[in-house]
């Protein structure tokens, strides 16, 4: 396979899964109104890069090696450059539909919301259209007793509610890291790279959000952020199949990565483990723990890109811990970020957090600093071309600047910026991955 076709193989795998994803949650209006956003700006892209392309080629701009391509052309240009026109406009319509669209299987799940909640009903979700609980309904009190009245929906299938609990829209946050760390250290691709693609992007998920949901259900049941693409806020009842689901997941993906894999990679994937499961269970509850909070959130997507360097055998060099600790500082940044939404919420349930300790405003400023120290530790200390990875960084800076005067009283006006978070994930990402693979398979 040529570089650019081993580029675009690449690339096509969050496209095709983003369209899939669209396709399974979207119905009537909604997946027409896709089919037409993906197919109109699909023909405006494609012919846009027909023309330019072979005018910039002609003029000598820019010149390509046959040896480097499949050798198939439309006038001058290359087919392959097609590729990235068809993957904007599949992948951004995608994403959008995906994240403003009621999840077809929830929607009908939650009823009306307290009085607490109907207070901010008109603040938007994190997940539009989110609210959708499995089973039991807010206010309710979660009684498994209950008789469910007529007009009350049975809570839907179990794998239903893995796959909602799992959060689909972030699989790729926690494969993508391994994924790619595993690239660099061994400039290739094998056997074990796709097992551990694959545990860090469903299991891993699993895990780490249901376990979430299952200890969080008080909680969430007063947020009507809570619900949607973020994950099912679960019925009573489906809190042991999860956590049985959970265990059954990825405990053997565990074993296989621990036994093939160096002394170094285990210890990293046991405090992975760790992490995933210290966040939310109670006992442990990091996640009640101010900066804690912040640093074992931003763990669960470091640790995956660490375990895919060391398990290659890679030494985690000085450039390569720059890199780490940057990603570690935009972690804490996002979840400091995310919890502000949350910060009534999680008072009236005793909940304690980055943001509850610090104020909604203090946390936007803390969420900043940490930003602006990633995007220093990279142009400072990380080695080109990982060093480009700053500019990836600078519109969460301006998304989270917006937000600098807000108050507790007007916290969950940031959930607007949230929402802008869960399509700059998947920008950002795909802007690294391109500068990763260029870095490896044509600039090296």
């Amino acid at each position: 396979m040529n570089i650019y076709s081993t580029i675009n193989f690449t690339m096509a795998i969050p496209v095709v899964a983003a369209a899939l994803i669209a396709l399974w949650r979207l119905r009537g209006d909604d997946r027409r109104r896709w089919l037409i956003g993906v197919g109109g700006s699909l023909v405006v892209l494609l012919v846009l890069t027909a023309i330019f392309d072979n005018i910039m080629i002609a003029a000598g701009l820019v010149a390509y090696d046959d040896a480097l391509t499949s050798g198939i052309r439309l006038g001058v240009a290359p087919i392959e450059d097609f590729s990235y026109a068809i993957a904007a406009a599949v992948f951004v319509p995608s994403v959008w539909f995906t994240l403003t669209a009621r999840p077809r299987a929830l929607a009908a799940g939650r009823a009306a919301p307290s009085s607490a909640a109907a207070a901010v009903g008109g603040s938007p979700a994190a997940a539009p259209g989110g609210g959708a609980v499995v089973g039991d309904a807010p206010g309710r009190g979660g009684d498994d007793d209950e008789v469910r009245s007529p007009g009350r929906p049975a809570p839907p299938g179990l794998l239903t509610t893995l796959f909602w609990s799992s959060r689909p829209v972030s699989w790729v946050n926690t494969a993508a890291p391994f994924a790619l760390a595993y690239f660099l250290a061994t400039g290739g691709f094998d056997l074990l790279g796709v097992i551990g693609t694959v545990f860090f992007l469903v299991p891993y998920n699993l895990a780490m959000y249901g376990i979430n949901d299952v200890f969080d259900y008080e909680s969430d049941l007063r947020n009507p952020r809570k619900g949607g693409v973020e994950g099912a806020v679960l019925d009573r009842s489906l809190h042991t199949p999860t956590l049985v689901a959970s265990a059954v997941t990825t405990v053997p993906f565990l074993v296989y990565l621990a036994v093939v894999g160096t002394l170094e990679s285990s210890l990293w994937l046991a405090a992975s483990a760790f992490a995933v499961i210290a966040y939310s269970a109670k006992g442990l509850r990091f996640k009640e723990i101010p900066f804690l909070d912040s640093v074992t959130s931003a763990f669960h997507f470091v640790s995956p890109a660490i375990v895919g360097w060391t398990i290659a055998g890679a030494e985690l060099s000085g450039g390569v811990w720059a890199c780490l600790i940057a990603f570690m500082l935009w972690g804490a940044a996002s979840q400091a970020f995310g919890a502000v939404q949350d910060v009534r919420f999680d008072r009236e349930a005793g909940l304690k957090s980055v943001a509850t300790v610090l104020g909604a405003r203090a946390a936007v400023w803390f969420a900043l600093a940490c930003y602006a120290a990633a995007v220093l530790v990279l142009l400072i200390a990380a080695p080109w071309p990982a060093s480009g990875a700053a500019f990836a960084i600078l519109p969460y800076l301006a998304t989270v600047a917006a937000y600098g005067r807000v108050t507790d009283a007007t916290a969950e006006a940031t959930n607007e910026g949230w929402k802008r978070f869960l399509v700059l994930n998947m920008l950002a990402g795909f802007c690294v991955t391109q500068l990763i693979l260029w870095s490896v398979l044509v600039w090296a």
